[in-house]
């Protein structure tokens, strides 16, 4: 009898584990083998390939009489924009003006780079890079409207910044290339990351939840994320939405130029798609500028020079070639 009950117990054990292994496939492993949520993984630049000077250097070439000798503004900027920036001094700085730590680049470090003190190109993205043109590290810093946050620092350092717009750029909402999704209504967006819509079949997908993902507070992408929401609050996502399918904002060239992730798909909005002839006629409902900026007080002379160089016909056709939209 008492044999009975422990082999009765080890099967009730066995099925037991069973039961919850095939419980978990079914709610979170096969959901996570079909989950169209390729979107949440990391997506950064290779810097390595934007290297002023460099013989395999992606970087667009423009004829240009305008050569600087000394006197070199530092040029620092968002990661989106590292192809504009670097291809500035590509074009109009003299070779040998941007430098390394240890005499090479490198991608070792966390930002993938390793420029030195007295290079003429830093890459400190859109959250250092406020913070160096405010302190006056960098001289002209390529991004993106900054947060209230970036303004606040500004402010309470007494730093007056100039915003000279450059160009500019469609800020583009994009899920999993298996996503049936192919549209979405502004009202509807900001509707799922209110938290209003959670499961994909409210807005015309499948039966999925939605996992709508952010970026770092502070970076170039969130603020103009934040803008978009204006008024809207942004709400708390469902603890299962890992399980579900993802959907993330970014610019249209650094998804469509830069990273080139073909899992995944940019939407329309408002039945427009984000291209680079809608962004420039104004017809694609989200638009986004970006500015060469500096402080006022600056008293480099060829920080204007610089600038004024970028706005000129030569300096928009870099930014047309490169593939972002010129501002005029």
């Amino acid at each position: 009898m008492k044999l009975r009950r422990q082999i009765a117990m080890i099967i009730a054990v066995i099925l037991l584990f069973a039961a919850f292994n095939i419980g978990l496939y079914k709610v979170v492993t096969k959901k996570l083998s079909n989950n169209f949520s390729g979107v949440s993984q990391t997506m950064m630049i290779k810097v390595a390939d934007y290297l002023p000077f460099s013989e395999n250097s992606k970087l667009v070439k423009v004829d240009t009489n305008l050569k600087l000798t000394d006197n070199l503004p530092v040029i620092d900027g968002a990661t989106a924009l590292v192809p504009i920036y670097a291809a500035v001094i590509d074009n109009i700085y003299p070779e040998g003006c941007v430098t390394y730590e240890g005499g090479s680049f490198s991608s070792d470090n966390e930002y993938g780079e390793n420029f030195a003190e007295d290079s003429a190109m830093q890459y400190n993205s859109t959250v250092r890079g406020y913070k160096a043109i405010v302190d006056g590290t960098t001289d002209i810093l390529i991004c993106g409207a900054p947060s209230e946050a970036q303004k606040q620092y500004a402010a309470d350092n007494g730093v007056e910044l100039v915003w000279v717009p450059i160009g500019r750029e469609g800020f583009v909402f994009f899920v999993n290339q298996n996503n049936p999704v192919y549209n979405l209504t502004s009202d509807q967006i900001r509707k799922i990351y209110a938290g209003e819509y959670k499961n994909w079949k409210e807005v015309g997908g499948v039966n999925r939840i939605i996992n709508p993902v952010t970026r770092a507070k502070g970076s170039g992408s969130q603020t103009n994320f934040e803008a978009f929401m204006g008024d809207t609050e942004i709400g708390t996502k469902s603890p299962l939405a890992f399980t579900g399918a993802s959907i993330g904002f970014s610019f249209r060239f650094y998804m469509t130029g830069i990273v080139g992730n073909d899992s995944v798909k940019i939407l329309s909005v408002d039945g427009v798609y984000p291209s680079a002839e809608n962004i420039s006629n104004g017809t694609y409902p989200i638009l986004s500028q970006f500015y060469a900026i500096y402080r006022a007080d600056n008293e480099n002379e060829n920080v204007s020079v610089v600038v004024d160089w970028i706005v000129s016909d030569e300096g928009q056709s870099l930014i047309e070639k490169t593939g972002y939209v010129r501002i005029n």
